[in-house]
């Protein structure tokens, strides 16, 4: 099931307006669904589905909006007039299988996102029709609709429905059928309606991937017919649509007044809804390849014990160097994994490598990107790929304003990324962010519709990719945030190949304060028997021992026990080696190499898995464990701590 995550207002409702056209063999269904309302504006999808046996080699749209809004943009489709506005297909979704669908967004301007589809044709042809739109909220339902008439059509206002006779019914099983999976031919899943399987010694895959995949492939069956996601029949026409909260699914279904008839059941994901300000770069997708690719997520956890950050690198803005780090070698992977670690976290910056107008990234960036995770890779590291922090766009705007444009560039850059990486085995995991900005539930609405783009767009792209394991970031990274508002994970199209990442700099005064404050001040020293007698005002006052266990304890809870692993992906404490002399830097020291093993070994010990945080800096208020221009051990006391704290998780 695809999910589509909505703000409070598309909590309250949803207005979904479907419009049935049959014409002699031919009967499309046209659906227009809001995925976004911030009340001066919106985002919608229009859903054109093929009820018929045969292959629809051509398709329009017209719909108009009410009270004065208009589009301003729209994606996967050329659309033109202006309200009425019609859309005709783009090269590659032109033709529509029988049984599947194809999907198109805009974005619009105006206080009123409802519309009305007033013709939906197949083939250059107009067919009679029935329209109708409907809302409803949580303790309410209501509907109106409007039809043009004709003898094998019908409408009902009360029950708010749409039909049409010549709907064409699915017949044969889907073990009759076959899954055109972009030009490879795989079984249809007996047991399951969604993603991958293994049935029969054989991969198969569940009709409702098969029929959402992009371009023509779909479900196939030969003696002519179809089967669809959903099916319904009723002696008389009814149509519902339901919303809900964020991790709920819409869906629309229509069945026929006169015969049995078939409906597919439609379901729009945030990227089906909010891409296309760019180009599409998913333009060689391949099938989906097992190989290298057999641990799941919860099997490539138990495999990672410590990992590194190479930070202030490849997401440094101005360049791999800007920041003061040298260029990445195999000599230092070399290092950091003598040292102990056996992962590594590459923090990367891309927008500014990319065309502001295409999102085209630069092929020498990706390359060399690329070339960096090799050299993990060669040296048997597993390796978790981001887009960091990259000057803001997404994690700085989580905003109803600013979803449209963020998923479509989300969109843009993981097709490149995915595409460039996809033959990659299963070591490379991608992460859809870094420490994304959220203090509410409708910015957590958004950020997973942001999320569910990157799972999209990576898994379309195929090969490897198809079952690569997807990291996905809670809130701020914050695990008492993620804890609250974080409760489900994107859909997917393969069970079990996703993680959460949080971050972990607790208590603030001890990890990262440089100086004390009005409100309160600096922790020089942490832990049981590290408390000064003499410099008492820099005793820690919370967030001990205790407080480490019980904040891993959630993600535990939350995630680990319920098969879903999870990246500790950042944590350091930095040293005050200037700020301290004698006994108490001494004393600071050590309490610095007590946190560090006390933070590895809880984690370990509640299933997350800890990822160092090494900006590179060496001198006082950094935390650089390595001397990256003579490929040295620096800081030996935290390396031996990390080492510590993964030896007394054993």
């Amino acid at each position: 099931m695809l999910t589509r995550l909505r703000n409070p207002l598309l909590r309250l409702g949803a207005c979904v307006a479907a419009w049935l056209c049959a014409q002699h063999a031919l009967a499309l269904t046209c659906e227009y669904d809001i995925s976004n309302d911030w009340g001066g504006g919106f985002t919608a999808s229009i859903t054109v589905t093929n009820d018929s046996p045969s292959t629809v080699s051509s398709w329009a749209v017209s719909w108009e909006h009410n009270n004065g809004t208009s589009v301003s943009s729209s994606w996967s489709a050329t659309v033109s007039g202006s309200n009425p506005y019609t859309a005709t297909p783009l090269s590659w979704n032109s033709q529509i299988p029988a049984g599947g669908s194809v999907s198109f967004g805009l974005q619009g301007n105006g206080d009123d996102s409802s519309a009305t589809i007033t013709a939906c044709t197949a083939d250059g042809q107009t067919g009679s029709s029935s329209s109708s739109s409907s809302s409803s909220s949580s303790s309410s339902s209501s509907s109106s609709s409007s039809s043009s008439s004709s003898s094998n059509s019908s409408s009902s206002s009360s029950s708010s429905s749409s039909s049409s006779s010549s709907s064409s019914s699915s017949s044969g099983s889907p073990q009759a059928c076959v899954c055109n999976w972009y030009g490879t031919t795989y079984a249809v899943c007996a047991n399951q309606d969604s993603g991958w399987g293994w049935e029969n010694n054989a991969s198969c895959i569940g009709a409702e991937t098969c029929n959402a995949q992009w371009g023509d492939g779909g479900v196939e069956c030969g003696n002519g017919s179809t089967t669809s996601s959903s099916s319904s029949s009723s002696s008389s026409s009814s149509s519902s649509s339901s919303s809900s909260g964020a991790g709920s699914s819409s869906s629309s279904s229509s069945s026929s007044s006169s015969s049995s008839s078939s409906s597919s059941s439609s379901s729009s994901s945030s990227s089906s809804s909010s891409g296309g300000l760019y180009p599409d770069y998913n333009t060689s997708a391949i099938a989906p390849d097992m190989t290298g690719m057999e641990a799941d997520a919860v099997t490539l956890a138990s495999r990672i014990s410590l990992g590194w950050n190479i930070g202030n690198t490849l997401e440094a803005i101005g360049g791999e160097t800007a920041w003061g780090n040298p260029m990445i070698t195999n000599q230092l992977i070399e290092l950091v994994k003598q040292s102990g670690f056996d992962a590594i976290r590459i923090p990367a910056s891309w927008d500014q490598y990319a065309n502001q107008t295409t999102a085209e990234i630069d092929d020498a960036w990706l390359a060399r990107v690329k070339d960096v995770v090799q050299l993990c890779i060669d040296n048997d590291m597993p390796v978790v790929l981001n887009i960091h922090w990259d000057g803001g766009w997404l994690e700085n705007n989580i905003t109803p304003e600013m979803q449209a444009a963020n998923n479509a560039k989300q969109r843009a850059f993981w097709q490149q990324i995915a595409t460039e990486m996809r033959d990659f085995d299963g070591r490379l995991m991608f992460a859809s962010a870094n420490e994304p900005n959220v203090d509410s539930a409708e910015q957590m609405a958004v950020l997973m519709s942001y999320h569910q783009t990157f799972v999209d767009a990576v898994r379309e792209t195929g090969g490897r990719n198809a079952y690569r394991v997807l990291v996905i970031q809670g809130p701020n990274t914050d695990i008492e945030r993620t804890y609250e508002l974080m409760s489900s994970m994107p859909s997917d199209t393969v069970a079990g190949r996703l993680m959460a990442e949080v971050h972990f700099y607790t208590p603030y005064q001890f990890t990262l304060m440089g100086e004390d404050a009005g409100w309160g001040n600096q922790f020089f020293y942490w832990g049981a028997g590290n408390h000064s007698a003499t410099d008492t005002a820099h005793n820690p006052t919370w967030g001990e021992e205790s407080f480490v266990d019980d904040l891993f304890a959630m993600m535990q809870s939350q995630f680990v026990d319920n098969g879903i692993p999870v990246v500790l992906g950042e944590f350091s404490a930095m040293r005050r080696t200037d700020q301290l002399s004698g006994d108490n830097l001494q004393l600071h020291l050590q309490s610095r190499a007590y946190w560090h093993k006390y933070v590895t070994q809880s984690a370990i010990e509640h299933g997350l898995m800890p990822f160092y945080w090494d900006a590179g800096g060496l001198n006082n208020h950094s935390s650089g464990i390595f001397d990256r221009n003579s490929n040295t051990v620096f800081d030996t006391q935290t390396m031996n701590a990390l080492n510590d704290g993964v030896d007394a998780a054993q």
